[in-house]
C-alpha cells in the first residue's frame, strides 16, 4: 500500500512552535489535522486521540501568518495548497473575522479499495457513507484512478472543494486519468453535475458529499440517464440515510401505503405501512463504519426493502486481513460466514470455494451468487466434516412477522422468512384465513409446500408449530448424514457441490443449475441426493463431456 500525503507542504504553512514538534513527532505519518484556535494552543489530531502542540496559545498573528500563504477562501469557508491534497477550513466570527483554522491532512492512499475492486466491474453506482473522518474521500479518491486509469472509463470529478483533486487549475496525479470540474458556489454542485453529463459524456461520474436535496435530485436524474456514480454521503448507516427527508431519495424514497385487508393478511402487517417509493440511484451501498472495516449492501433496493419491513437487512462486512486476503462476513437471520480470498491484480474472479467448518462451526463460501443460471466451482475439503444445519425457508400468511421472528430467535431454530411465496419451503398460516384463500393453496400444491396451520396467534401454538417445521428437517439431514458417511473425500465433494447449487439457486432462485463434469461414480451419488430433494434433473453432453443439470420444481 503506497501513500502519498505532501505533509511537508502542509507543515510549512504553520508558524514554527506548531511546526517544530510535528517535524520531530513518532507518528507524523498517522497525522489526522492540526487545529488552531485564537486564545488556545494548538492541538494535533492522531487516531488515538489529540495532543497539544505546545504551551504558547494562538495569536492573531499567527493566524494571519497561515491566512496569507494560503488562497483565499472560498464560499463554504475552505481552502487548500496547490497542488497538494490538503484541506483548510476556518471559522469565523460575526464580524467575518477568522478565529479559528482547521488544516486536514489529505493523503493518497493507492490500493485502499482492493476490498470492493469486484463492486467496481459490476458498472453498479456506489454510494459510500459514514461520518467524517473515516476514509471517504480517500476511498473515493482511489476509485477514481482504478476507473479512469485501470478500467480506462471516461471519468468526471465534480470537486465542489477541490478535496478530490487538490487546490489549483492542475488536479493532483492521485486521480489519474480522470477529469475534474471545479464548481464555483457550493450551491452550485447539482448544475454542474448536469452540465457534466450533458457536455462531456462520461461513463462514471464523481460526487463528494451529496447534502441537499438539489443534488440528490440532479444524482438521480444522472442515474436514470445511463451514467455509473460514485458519491459519498454523511450518515452512519442506511437505515440513518432513509430516515434522513432530504437524502432519502438517492436510496429510492419512502413514502405510506394503505393495504387492503387480503393483503395485509397476506404480509401479516398492519395495513398501513411504509414503502419504497421508487428504484434507487445507487444500486450498492457501502458503509465506511472505520477505516478498512466495511459493511456492503449489494442490492440497495431489497435491503431497502428489508428495513422499512422491520426486519434486520442481508449485508456483508470486508476486512483486510494480516496476510493481505480479504475476508468477507455475511450477516443474515441464518449466520452464514463468507471468506473471499483473490489476487488483487485478476479483473474478474475465478474459481469459487467452499470450506467445511470444524463440528459446530458455520459453513464458510468464498463468494455470494444471487442470480445465476449456470453455477459452475470447484470445492475443497477443510477438516472433512458436514455438520451444517441449513435454513429453511418459511413464508407466513395472516401471522405477525415480529412475533413469528422473536420465536425462532428464542428457540435457535435453523428457519429463516420470506416475503417471496415461490422461494419458500414451507408456508404457515392462520387456519382460518388460508381455509378461505384458494390461490395460497394452489400454488402450494403446484410448488409442492407444505403448509402448516395454527388456530390462534398465541405464543405457543407459534412455538408448536415451529418446532414440527424443524422436526421435519430432521429426517432430511439423518440422510444426508447417511450418504456423507458413504463418501470418499473426492465423492463427499462432489455431493457438497450438488447440495450448495441446490439449496443456494435451484429452491432459493427458482432456477436451473448446470454443475461441473463429474465421473459416473460421483454422478450416482448425485443421483441419490437429488431425490431427497424430488428434484427432477437431466444429462447433457457438453464439450464431449457429460453434465448435470437440476431443474426446479
Amino acid at each position: 500500500m503506497l501513500i502519498a500525503d505532501d505533509l511537508d507542504n502542509l507543515l510549512n504553512i504553520l508558524p514554527d512552535f506548531v511546526k517544530e514538534p510535528l517535524f520531530i513527532h513518532e507518528n507524523k505519518k498517522f497525522l489526522i489535522e492540526i487545529v488552531m484556535d485564537l486564545g488556545r494552543r494548538p492541538e494535533a489530531r492522531f487516531p488515538n486521540g489529540p495532543e497539544y502542540l505546545s504551551t504558547n496559545s494562538i495569536s492573531w498573528h499567527d493566524l494571519d501568518f497561515c491566512i496569507k500563504k494560503i488562497p483565499q477562501f472560498s464560499g463554504d469557508n475552505r481552502s487548500g495548497i496547490e497542488c497538494t491534497l490538503h484541506r483548510i477550513s476556518s471559522i469565523k466570527n460575526r464580524k467575518g473575522n477568522i478565529i479559528g483554522l482547521t488544516f486536514r491532512v489529505g493523503r493518497a492512499i493507492f490500493g485502499t479499495i482492493g476490498v470492493i475492486r469486484d463492486l467496481l466491474y459490476s458498472k453498479k453506482s456506489l454510494l459510500l457513507l459514514g461520518k467524517p473522518g473515516v476514509g471517504k474521500t480517500t476511498a473515493i479518491r482511489e476509485i477514481t484512478r482504478v476507473l479512469s486509469d485501470e478500467m480506462q472509463k471516461r471519468v468526471v470529478i465534480i470537486d465542489t472543494s477541490n478535496e478530490i483533486a487538490g487546490d489549483g487549475d492542475i488536479p493532483h496525479p492521485a486521480i489519474g486519468r480522470a477529469r475534474r470540474m471545479q464548481v464555483t458556489k457550493p450551491e452550485m454542485q447539482h448544475q454542474v453535475m448536469i452540465e457534466a453529463v450533458e457536455n462531456h459524456m462520461p461513463e462514471v461520474i464523481i460526487i463528494d458529499e451529496i447534502g441537499t436535496e438539489l443534488e440528490a435530485l440532479a444524482a438521480r436524474t444522472i442515474a436514470e440517464r445511463g451514467v455509473q456514480l460514485v458519491g459519498t454521503a454523511h450518515g452512519n448507516s442506511l437505515d440513518n440515510l432513509i430516515k434522513n427527508p432530504i437524502l432519502s431519495d438517492l436510496v429510492g424514497g419512502v413514502q405510506y401505503v394503505t393495504l387492503g385487508d387480503d393483503e395485509a393478511k397476506k404480509r401479516g402487517s398492519q395495513k398501513s405501512i411504509i414503502e419504497r417509493k421508487a428504484l434507487p440511484a445507487f444500486q450498492v451501498a457501502i458503509e465506511v463504519s472505520e477505516r478498512g472495516n466495511w459493511i456492503i449492501h449489494e442490492n440497495v433496493d431489497q435491503s431497502i426493502d428489508i428495513i422499512l419491513q422491520g426486519s434486520p437487512p442481508f449485508l456483508q462486512r470486508r476486512k483486510v486481513c494480516a496476510d493481505g486476503s480479504i475476508s468477507i462476513k455475511l450477516d443474515c437471520s441464518y449466520d452464514t460466514n463468507f471468506i473471499y480470498k483473490s489476487n488483487f491484480a485478476k479483473e474478474t474472479l475465478g474459481s469459487y470455494n467452499i470450506f467445511l467448518p470444524k463440528e459446530g462451526g458455520k459453513i464458510n463460501l468464498i463468494n455470494k451468487f444471487t442470480s445465476l443460471s449456470v453455477f459452475k466451482y470447484t470445492t475443497r475439503l477443510h477438516n472433512g466434516n458436514t455438520n451444517n444445519v441449513c435454513t429453511s425457508i418459511l413464508y407466513l400468511y395472516g401471522i405477525n412477522i415480529q412475533r413469528v421472528e422473536s420465536c425462532i430467535k428464542q428457540l435457535n431454530l435453523p428457519l429463516s422468512i420470506t416475503r417471496d411465496l415461490v422461494k419458500a419451503d414451507y408456508i404457515l398460516a392462520l387456519k382460518s384465513t388460508v381455509k378461505y384463500s384458494g390461490k395460497i393453496r394452489q400454488v402450494a400444491k403446484l410448488k409442492k409446500i407444505v403448509i402448516y396451520t395454527i388456530n390462534n396467534h398465541t405464543i405457543q401454538s407459534i412455538n408448536k408449530a415451529l418446532k414440527q417445521i424443524s422436526s421435519s428437517k430432521k429426517a432430511f439431514l439423518k440422510d444426508w448424514y447417511i450418504l456423507c458417511q458413504m463418501c470418499k473425500n473426492n465423492e463427499l465433494q462432489a455431493i457438497i457441490e450438488t447440495r450448495y447449487a441446490i439449496e443456494k439457486i435451484v429452491l432459493f432462485h427458482k432456477q436451473s443449475v448446470q454443475l461441473l463434469y463429474r465421473q459416473s461414480n460421483y454422478r450416482s451419488l448425485q443421483f441419490k441426493l437429488l431425490k431427497l430433494y424430488n428434484l427432477s434433473y437431466e444429462v447433457i453432453i457438453h464439450n464431449n463431456f457429460q453434465e448435470l443439470v437440476i431443474y426446479p420444481h
